[in-house]
């Protein structure tokens, strides 16, 4: 879900986290948000059809593959080429390595095809940027959903749990240092998908002023799943140029 990558060093403007009001409502609006899930399905399918790139989903803190599914069933009905991440329980550099050189050998077995584009949720998104970033030949684009990449120390309610299960501490020098590099410009296409309704991380440290975004009204738990936010992803990727492979 988050983790001290967002977690921008001193100096910056102070973010608080999201209220407790929103915090407490965030299972219930995921609940309502699939209880009428059916509603959208004229939205979902007006969505355009892709270029059949290959595409990778990255999960979202301790989150695996399974949270992903519906997503990439969704865009591979789109006419793309749709991978999860394979890599487990997704419990930061835990799970990464500490360079993200098990994330690299993953997006680097999917590239036989040319580049790939990358979709990840909250803390899959941050991952992703790392790894556009540390592999600018590896990745053809980046969108992030709900990801709190871009923000000041302590914006969200979960750094505590990020902490607990990563290992990391978000006020470690050199976990700043890395915040601040993701935050930075990205070698190829990006978007940010966020929501300023977000009960677990501060909407406005999901996106910044460089990167086209894409606001939606989401809570945190499921925004993957909501249907906006699916049509959103189509979108954004069928308005971008074909990946170009160097091989």
């Amino acid at each position: 879900m988050v983790d001290a990558l967002s977690c921008i060093g001193d100096g910056m403007a102070v973010i608080p986290p999201p209220s407790k009001a929103l915090w407490a409502a965030e299972l219930p609006r995921a609940l309502w948000m699939g209880a009428t899930w059916w509603r959208h399905r004229a939205e979902l399918a007006a969505a355009p059809r892709g270029d059949g790139r290959t595409v990778m989903v990255l999960p979202g803190l301790f989150n695996t593959d399974a949270a992903t599914v519906l997503l990439r069933r969704y865009l591979a009905a789109k006419g793309y080429r749709v991978h999860g991440w394979k890599l487990g329980r997704n419990r930061g550099v835990r799970s990464v390595g500490a360079e993200a050189e098990r994330l690299i050998a993953r997006i680097e077995s999917l590239a036989y095809n040319g580049p790939v584009t990358l979709i990840g949720i909250s803390l899959g998104g941050i991952m992703a940027r790392m790894a556009a970033q540390g592999r600018p030949d590896l990745v053809a684009g980046v969108v992030t959903i709900s990801s709190p990449y871009a923000g000041p120390p302590r914006a969200t309610n979960v750094c505590k749990a990020f902490e607990r299960l990563t290992g990391e501490r978000v006020d470690d020098p050199a976990v700043l240092a890395r915040s601040a590099a993701i935050a930075g410009p990205l070698p190829c296409p990006a978007a940010a998908i966020w929501s300023r309704s977000d009960g677990l991380v501060a909407g406005i440290i999901c996106r910044d002023d460089a990167t086209p975004s894409v606001e939606v009204r989401s809570s945190h738990l499921w925004v993957q799943h909501r249907p906006q936010v699916l049509a959103a992803v189509a979108t954004i990727l069928a308005g971008w140029p074909p990946p170009v492979s160097d091989q």
